[in-house]
């Protein structure tokens, strides 16, 4: 009988990369990131949304740098942001006139954590070496590492256009999708060891090779990792918007990380409009939890409903808590050390209510359909209480916070220790 496979494969090996204190690949754990879709040079709008999707969880955070005014407005998001407390590394994302934007605003050069450059489109035909080198070049002037990062909406033609025909001449082995990938991947090495050469270090040198396609994104990556070890960001480009990009993004994801490939990733989704940018920020960390890779907020154990289950109150129930810990963890991550590793479960009915809410550190298990009116609580296993009355919900969110603060507390700490 084969083994259950009972957690990922070990985590490959890479060079740790220090992103303006933080630090990606390496022993560290993976890091999350995202992107403002804000005009950078609204410095009041960036700086709001940089603090927003930093507040989310956020642990780098990725603007444009498209322009002059954009280029300008850099250090005063970064004093700003400064000022409020907020020390979030910021990444310049550059295309096209990158070199010359880092050559005429020094103070944005210095400001920005992380330079992000795609190969692609960096410059073309004689320009494309010398411009790509100019940047590499202000990335060691002002210390800082940089990101290649490769998008196969913007591949670097005259390298395809090359292994295609390569491809052809040796009677045409590899399909048009493979020579593609291959060459995704070859500019990914190629440019970095380009930056090699100028001297930028190792360490200072993080590698992306986007795709928007699932398949793709993992033969990239897995083809990738073996041939380099470099540290890695993951992120299927262009994945949509709501369920379809939440679904495509964890799939390919999930599938690298679990194999111990990626040392930061960002769940690249399409905001609904008017939408909440901080979403994509919520599902990278809850991928990562649910993998058991990284432990950011309690975990909410529901169920999803039945026949026996007609009264939404352990659903409303559920949603509230939920809420409730996320909206606190802010504050709760320095008043309650460890309160992240937090266990609760809000069940709707007594079959699989009781036990359960036994494996959670405090759990409920709301009356069914046809059941006793009547809730009993468990704490650390133990049945603690049974509540009832019109006000269930409210009088064990109340327990739940009691629980918060006796466990995790300045008392609870003290007992502990």
């Amino acid at each position: 009988m084969s083994a259950y496979l009972t957690a990922p494969l070990p985590r490959r090996r890479s060079i740790g990369v220090d992103v303006g204190g933080v630090v990606v690949g390496g022993a560290s754990p993976v890091v999350v990131q995202s992107m403002t879709n804000t005009d950078t040079a609204d410095i009041d709008a960036t700086v709001a949304q940089v603090a927003a999707l930093h507040k989310a969880g956020s642990e780098i955070v990725r603007i444009t740098v498209d322009r002059d005014e954009s280029a300008a407005a850099v250090p005063k998001i970064r004093e700003r942001l400064e000022r409020l407390g907020l020390n979030v590394p910021l990444v310049g994302d550059f295309h096209y006139i990158g070199h010359k934007l880092l050559a005429d605003h020094p103070a944005c050069a210095e400001a920005l954590a992380k330079y992000r450059i795609n190969p692609g489109n960096v410059g073309f035909k004689e320009k494309k070496d010398r411009q790509f080198a100019a940047i590499v070049e202000t990335a060691i002037r002002y210390g800082k590492p940089v990101r290649i990062g490769v998008n196969w909406g913007s591949l670097d033609q005259a390298l395809l256009t090359r292994l295609m025909d390569e491809n052809q001449a040796d009677g045409a082995p590899l399909t048009a999708d493979e020579v593609t990938r291959e060459a995704i991947v070859q500019s990914a090495l190629l440019s970095a060891a380009m930056a090699e050469e100028i001297g930028l270090a190792r360490s200072r040198i993080i590698l992306s090779a986007k795709v928007s396609r699932v398949q793709d994104l993992i033969s990239v990556y897995v083809a990738l990792a073996g041939r380099s070890d470099h540290a890695l960001h993951l992120g299927l480009t262009e994945a949509g918007m709501g369920s379809k990009g939440i679904v495509a993004s964890s799939a390919a994801i999930g599938i690298l990380l679990q194999q111990g490939i990626g040392d930061t990733i960002r769940i690249s989704l399409t905001p609904e409009p008017n939408g909440d940018r901080t979403r994509e920020v919520q599902v990278a960390q809850e991928l990562l939890q649910t993998m058991g890779f990284r432990q950011f907020v309690p975990v909410v154990a529901a169920c999803p409903g039945c026949g026996r289950t007609t009264s939404t109150v352990f659903q409303e129930l559920a949603q509230t808590i939920q809420e409730d810990l996320r909206r606190n963890m802010p504050v709760w991550k320095d008043k309650y050390p460890g309160v992240e590793e937090l266990k609760v479960a809000v069940m709707g009915c007594i079959v699989n209510g009781p036990g359960e809410s036994k494996h959670a550190d405090i759990g409920i298990s709301l009356p069914g359909t046809g059941e006793m009116p009547s809730a009993p609580v468990y704490v650390d296993g133990q049945k603690a209480a049974t509540l009832r009355g019109p006000n269930i919900a409210a009088d064990f969110e109340k327990m739940v916070s009691d629980y918060i603060e006796a466990r995790f507390g300045g008392q609870g700490r003290q007992a502990a220790e």
